[in-house]
């Protein structure tokens, strides 16, 4: 049965909401479908907040089984000089709303652009040290990964599409490192005990991937004219286990 039709019969079920931060229509349209897909859940129960529209609406956290931070063109750890006055807003209304989550342990899932607002908060290094070429990745589960609930189902070692300018470089002595790769340490990790991020994107197929490609091919994460063949690289990999982590997600903390 799938997760969203198991969801539904709880009709008292509080939604998850999803805070997203894309000033491009249809990648933040596409990304919210893909977290409704392989997260289980119906639109319905998936609330989306997009962040660079305006100032955060009242959140409280009490009204949500949990909270997710999508991907995002920022890059957090850059200098307060080289960023747009909504990225600045945004950053500090996100990073505000952060800090209730944080002190409540209450149930938060960042991808991508999570890790660097979330890892900051917690006194992480993040910077442009481990920064991933956009394609696929081998990801493996650390001893800690291998046992943690959101890992569960998981294979230990399995692909995921990636991209990005900014990872952790170290992490704080009291996160749990549950993943990793070759090219990027710090690949996911858990605060405390309810407070989950990955470098990678869990919600990105195949389908997504292009779409971002092409909306961000002047954005400097590879040269333009090399789009197909990003796109091509990409095409000759199977990325299908990481979605599994945005079900167990839910599967935990809906309520």
């Amino acid at each position: 049965m799938p997760l969203s039709i198991a969801i539904a019969h709880n009709v008292s079920m509080r939604p998850f909401l999803l805070l997203a931060a894309r000033d491009h229509d249809e990648v933040a349209d596409d990304e919210y479908r893909a977290f409704c897909t392989y997260s289980g859940l119906a639109p319905e129960e998936l609330y989306r907040v997009r962040a660079e529209a305006g100032p955060l609406p009242g959140i409280r956290l009490e009204d949500y089984s949990g909270v997710i931070l999508g991907g995002s063109p920022y890059t957090a750890s850059d200098p307060a000089e080289h960023k747009s006055e909504t990225q600045v807003r945004v950053e500090a209304e996100i990073g505000a709303l952060l800090e209730r989550i944080v002190e409540a342990d209450f149930p938060f899932f960042g991808a991508c652009y999570g890790v660097g607002m979330l890892g900051m908060r917690m006194g992480a290094v993040v910077d442009r040290h481990f920064g991933e070429a956009v394609g696929p990745v081998k990801v493996r589960l650390s001893a800690v990964g291998l046992h943690d609930p959101l890992c569960a189902g998981l294979d230990p070692s399995f692909h995921a599409f990636v991209g990005h300018k900014e990872a952790v470089r170290r992490l704080p002595p009291d996160a749990a490192l549950l993943a990793g790769s070759d090219t990027c340490p710090v690949q996911m990790f858990r605060f405390r005990r309810n407070l989950y991020a990955t470098q990678f994107h869990p919600e990105l197929d195949l389908s997504g991937l292009e779409r971002r490609i092409d909306a961000y091919r002047h954005s400097g994460y590879f040269p333009p004219h090399e789009a197909e063949v990003v796109k091509e690289r990409a095409r000759g990999t199977r990325v299908s286990e990481p979605q599994k982590i945005l079900a167990n997600f839910v599967q935990r903390y809906a309520r």
